[in-house]
């Protein structure tokens, strides 16, 4: 048993662990999580024996995905809440491999000694100890380092193996100014529930229930249908329940992604002012990268996959540099067509310059689009072997990136060619509106 060394991710009655290594998937019929199922398959007859299958963490360990955390100053309230949540987690069907940090059932036996009687027989409460560890562990008379030895061995002292034990304390005796004096006659051995191990973060006293995800399940319905039921309850206002694990994780990768996503929409404004020398076209490129967002959530509405806080995020960051290039090259082709043809309509000017950057805007839409498409629909390329995976582990990893550029891409594309030439539009035509009406009321 590892004790309590893997309180955030293993439970402290944990006898062992075995690491299993996969072969090359192109070596096995089966993935690496139907291998879990079948594992859990296999060792559910065990009685007496719980399997819990884990994979390896590629990153800082977090542990299992549901992970919630039960803190209060007073320890007492701590298990009989977290029981009550446990017994409803074992109802939940999407829950496997549930674990809590409650303490083993264990006795202790505790010495009280009497200091009044032990007084009266001249004994004191360190020479009842120094007994009292001859038959536990021995006491420490001296050390000794062997030759080929870096560290010290302690040398203890304790009672032969048969002469040792709990019915042991009852012949004990200990010497005193009156002579051997049995040790049974100030001291009592009390009974207690065993103590794991106190368990603190911040300070305050924590306890926690770990959960593992079936095949398939996200976390975030889970969390959710385990908060409402938690809201339903009436804990005591002195326990404060959260989640961490996964939800800590993906609340922390959400900041992470959108201040990434503000601060480039912010310099990118920056530099487009600058250039431009222009508000409303620095707004209008800007808000071309906010629109192709809706793409990337239509493409996974389509196609019924989660949001991935991380990669999913990164590749709308990265979307909004192609969108920003795109618009760039035909803004600044639409101020160049009016440049030099002053006294052409506004409306052949964006004609003209969509026609003129029609073809690379295209060119970068299909080139990118057609690279990543095999990671997007979940196929593995290896050039050096020569070989395609289907659904394989690199392709299942970067499949949320690269289908957020390839659907994101593919609508700003329409949103490039058709919704920002005829916002170029808009302030002329305003202009012309605006002269109009004043034309007409200065007429009345």
């Amino acid at each position: 048993s590892d004790g309590n060394a893997g309180f955030m991710g293993s439970a402290s009655d944990r006898i062992g662990s075995i690491f299993i290594e996969l072969v090359a998937e192109a070596d096995r019929d089966l993935g690496g999580r139907a291998v879990m199922a079948r594992i859990r398959e296999r060792t559910d007859y065990l009685a007496g024996i719980k399997v819990e299958v884990q994979p390896l963490e590629k990153g800082p360990p977090v542990g299992k995905p549901i992970q919630i955390e039960f803190s209060s100053n007073q320890r007492g309230l701590l298990e009989p809440a977290m029981a009550r949540l446990r017994a409803y987690l074992d109802t939940l069907p999407e829950l496997v491999d549930i674990d809590d940090s409650a303490a083993l059932p264990s006795i202790e036996w505790r010495i009280e000694v009497d200091r009044q009687q032990a007084a009266l027989y001249g004994a004191d409460v360190s020479s009842a100890g120094l007994a009292v560890q001859l038959v536990t562990n021995g006491v420490k008379v001296g050390e000794y380092r062997p030759d080929d030895a870096e560290d010290s061995v302690d040398i203890r002292v304790r009672f032969p193996k048969r002469d040792r034990g709990i019915t042991a304390m009852d012949e004990l005796r200990i010497s005193t100014d009156q002579g051997m004096v049995p040790l049974s006659n100030f001291v009592r051995m009390q009974p207690a529930p065993g103590v794991d191990a106190l368990k603190r973060i911040d300070g305050r006293p924590v306890e926690l229930i770990r959960a593992n995800l079936r095949d398939g399940v996200m976390a975030d319905s889970v969390v959710a249908d385990i908060g409402a039921w938690i809201a339903r309850q009436s804990f005591d206002p002195a326990i404060d329940i959260r989640f961490r694990g996964a939800n800590e994780e993906q609340a922390d990768s959400m900041a992470f992604v959108s201040a990434a996503f503000g601060l480039a929409l912010a310099i990118m404004f920056l530099l487009l002012v600058s250039q431009f020398n222009n508000f409303y076209q620095s707004v209008l490129i800007l808000l071309a990268v906010v629109m192709s967002t809706a793409g990337v959530l239509l493409g996974l509405l389509v196609l019924q996959n989660p949001f991935s806080a991380l990669l999913t995020g990164v590749g709308v960051v990265a979307l909004a540099g192609i969108v920003v290039n795109n618009n760039i090259i035909l803004i600044d082709t639409f101020n160049h067509v009016r440049r030099e043809h002053p006294g052409l309509d506004i409306r052949d000017v964006i004609v003209r310059a969509t026609a003129q950057r029609l073809r690379p805007v295209l060119l970068t839409t299909v080139t990118t689009v057609c690279g990543l498409l095999p990671l997007a629909a979940g196929f593995s390329v290896d050039l050096a072997g020569r070989s395609v995976t289907i659904e394989g582990e690199m392709a299942m990893f970067w499949a949320p990136l690269s289908q957020a550029i390839v659907f994101g891409l593919s609508f700003a594309t329409v949103l490039t060619l058709v919704a920002t030439p005829a916002l170029l539009s808009l302030p002329p035509t305003l202009k012309l509106y605006v002269r109009a009406l004043r034309h007409r009321l200065a007429i009345a």
